[in-house]
């Protein structure tokens, strides 16, 4: 199997490097029970193992020369699926530090902004949030030059130049000029970002949090963009589709903003909270015309049961399969409010957080439990999705997800 052997090969490379590249790996096990939501328009990720090796070191070159990697191998098995090779490379770029300067050059992880469960600045990274199992996030092919003094630090930075001319690279794939500055004024921090995408057009924006005492930290975060990429409808509302009726399209524009604080205080207790809109997602009334849809498509297929219509039960059916492409999106409803309870004795992390979406009452619950030592680190968690039917959360393809995964660090 290739994961084994790559896996193998590196585990016995490790010890000859380890003076000149200190190196690290954590090898974790993960499983993943997945329950899918009953009359989902299409089938939920079945459940399964997961086995990867996260690499990652730096190998110093001199003259303030280094490069750094972070190497995931992984391998997935899923129920009645078989298995698939998920390993990526996540960091590979070499560092020049010049001591006020820093310039970077190469796939890098690069996440800006305030924010915890959604973060309207962060233009490279572009990470998802709230994910049950926290790991490196796969890096950004980018050119980067830094300065830092005191209190003040900027960046420019050339992001996925590889793609300059494709015109159908979206999102985080899109070629973009990017800049953040950050300056410390007693207990509040300051940013301003600024990008030119090379089809989305410029965005401004702006983010700070302080530190108003010993137990409150407040933050806020917004942006305005001229463009932005987006999941357009393109066919017709009534009608089946002959070919998938979703496209990513360059779309106008609109703002994003998030306002949160955080209060630490009591026995190692914590809460979060955080209100924010996402002027990308789909509006209330572009979610009406696609549940209007849906009940269209539904009620052809069923007239189409009662007859000899083959060909027209399969198009409806495949189309309500592609009524779940919009779901592939950072937001799905542009207003949503979050809110997290963390409690942190020694090494344990409890914490038990709700995700609402206040234009159809839908909701996202989860419940996690964290334990880390010296070279072990457990992590266990729930979360179920739900609300009422027309919610968009209750018509995901999963209603509910367990994960335990067990990591041995080396």
């Amino acid at each position: 199997m290739r994961w084994f052997a790559w896996l193998s090969a590196l585990l016995l490379a490790l010890p000859a490097a380890a003076a000149a590249a200190d190196p690290h790996v954590d090898l974790t096990l993960r499983a993943d029970d997945r329950s899918a939501a009953p009359q989902s328009l299409v089938p939920a990720t079945p459940s399964g193992l997961l086995l990867q090796a996260e690499a990652r070191g730096t190998l110093r070159l001199g003259a303030g020369l280094a490069l750094q990697g972070n190497v995931l191998l992984a391998h997935q098995r899923l129920d009645d699926a078989g298995g698939s090779d998920a390993s990526r490379v996540n960091e590979l770029h070499l560092a020049w530090d010049l001591g006020a300067w820093q310039l970077s050059a190469g796939k890098k992880v690069l996440g800006w902004d305030v924010g915890y469960a959604f973060r309207p600045n962060d233009v490279v990274q572009q990470e998802a949030r709230r994910t049950q199992f926290e790991q490196t996030p796969e890096g950004r092919p980018l050119l980067q030059l830094e300065h830092f003094d005191a209190d003040t630090a900027w960046a420019l930075v050339l992001a996925q130049a590889q793609n300059w001319n494709d015109r159908a690279a979206f999102g985080a794939q899109e070629a973009a000029l990017a800049a953040r500055v950050y300056h410390r004024v007693g207990a509040l921090d300051l940013h301003g970002f600024a990008r030119q995408g090379r089809h989305s057009g410029p965005s401004l924006g702006a983010a700070a949090a302080w530190v108003a005492g010993d137990e409150l930290e407040l933050h806020a975060s917004a942006r305005v963009f001229r463009r932005h990429d987006g999941w357009a409808f393109t066919g017709d509302a009534l009608q089946p589709a002959v070919q998938l009726p979703w496209q990513m399209r360059t779309l106008g524009g609109g703002s994003a903003w998030l306002l949160g604080a955080q209060w630490t205080g009591g026995p190692h207790l914590s809460v979060l909270a955080e209100a924010w809109h996402d002027g990308r997602a789909l509006s209330d009334r572009e979610w009406d015309d696609w549940a209007t849809r849906n009940a269209a498509l539904r009620a052809l297929a069923a007239q189409a049961a009662q007859g000899p219509q083959a060909a027209w039960r399969a198009a409806a059916a495949g189309n309500l399969a592609w009524q779940a492409t919009p779901f592939d999106a950072p937001s799905l409803r542009r207003d949503n409010l979050f809110l997290r309870l963390a409690w942190q004795p020694e090494d344990w992390t409890l914490s038990i957080d709700a995700l609402v979406t206040p234009a159809d009452r839908g909701r996202v619950l989860t419940a996690a439990l964290q334990w880390k030592g010296d070279h072990w680190r457990v992590d266990a968690s729930w979360r179920a999705y739900g609300g009422p039917a027309a919610s968009l959360f209750a018509q995901l393809p999963l209603r509910r997800q367990a994960l335990l995964a067990l990591t041995r660090s080396f």
